[in-house]
């Protein structure tokens, strides 16, 4: 997390010669509050689970789980902590981004490169602290539109392609239905059916009927989705717990 005494990060380095010469440089830098280190993914995972981290920096060869598993199992947190790689390797670079990395720094560091990676966590964070509202490009007979995400109602699988739904209309979008889950799950879109997602912020009712789930959405006048039976407990929960803190 960031708080008034600044960042608290993660580094994570099976190399101690290295722990201790990140450390060094990233507690000289103003923006970073506190600094932890472990040596393996086993004790990340703990520290994660006992401490609000505000961002990880983590090699990528290491024994047992490697820096890119360990990114695995953190993209799956409610609320992944920003990554930073830091590495020697620069053959993974691809695949670290395919995780979302914020950035990947190689060895040997120099203090200004750090400092780069920490400005891009902390700009990412403000940002996201800001709940700007994105907007989502479509296409239409060659023209390009953009249409805010807060006015998706809910998204429907079509193959590889997913089609956002609007109160007035809808727009087909070259992007699968999991990536979109992956990616807009923090702004409250959560899967209801194999080929649904919903926007929480839309739901109007959840109706139960003879064991079978629908939501409403948008209203009396809306439209009405099924609910599959796996699904059906997280999403009542979700909107119980929606309606208890607003």
């Amino acid at each position: 997390m960031s708080t008034s005494r600044g960042l608290t990060v993660l580094l994570i380095d099976d190399e101690r010669p290295a722990l201790d010469e990140l450390s060094y440089l990233l507690s000289r830098d103003d923006r970073v509050g506190e600094v932890l280190t472990c040596d393996s993914a086993t004790e990340a995972l703990r520290l994660l689970h006992e401490t609000a981290i505000g961002a990880v920096f983590l090699d990528i060869e290491m024994p047992g789980l490697t820096g890119l598993e360990l990114a695995q199992v953190l993209s799956r947190f409610r609320t992944p902590p920003p990554i930073v790689f830091v590495t020697a390797h620069e053959a993974h670079a691809v695949e670290a981004f395919d995780l979302r990395a914020v950035d990947y720094v190689l060895k040997p560091v120099r203090a200004e490169r750090l400092a780069e990676a920490v400005r891009r966590v902390v700009e990412g964070s403000e940002s996201r602290a800001g709940n700007h509202d994105e907007q989502v490009p479509v296409e239409l007979g060659g023209v390009t539109r953009f249409i805010n995400r807060s006015d998706i109602t809910h998204v429907e699988a079509q193959g590889d392609y997913a089609r956002l739904h609007t109160a007035t209309g809808s727009h087909l979008l070259r992007t699968p239905l999991s990536t979109l889950e992956e990616e807009w799950g923090p702004a409250g879109f959560v899967r209801i059916h194999r080929s649904l997602l919903v926007s929480l912020a839309h739901v109007a009712e959840l109706r139960m009927d003879s064991g079978r789930c629908s939501v409403l959405i948008g209203g009396p006048d809306g439209t009405e989705l099924g609910v599959s039976r796996r699904h059906t407990r997280a999403l009542r929960d979700l909107l119980l717990k929606r309606a208890g803190s607003s």
